[in-house]
């Protein structure tokens, strides 16, 4: 069993690697019907995938919007994606 110093620092270390991870970048585009899109990350020109299932909030073309990534079995894709 871990001890509550050990269980306590796991909980803040996982805590610290979901803020690490937020980026921020504008809707490149997406279609509601469809229900995907993509995202262009702020200061380059790449590109994350973004499927309804990872909305926060609603998107339109041109939105900034905070995001964080996570590995999928198609590539990385935008989660948690919510207006600036």
């Amino acid at each position: 069993m871990k001890s509550l110093k050990q269980f306590i620092t796991n909980i803040f270390q996982t805590k610290n690697e979901a803020i690490k991870n937020v980026e921020q970048g504008s809707v490149k585009f997406f279609n509601n019907t469809k229900g995907f899109g993509f995202i262009t990350v702020a200061g380059s020109e790449k590109e994350i995938f973004v499927h309804k299932s990872g909305l926060v909030d609603r998107v339109r073309k041109e939105d900034t919007v905070f995001f964080e990534t996570e590995n999928s079995s198609k590539g990385i894709q935008a989660i948690n994606v919510r207006l600036a």
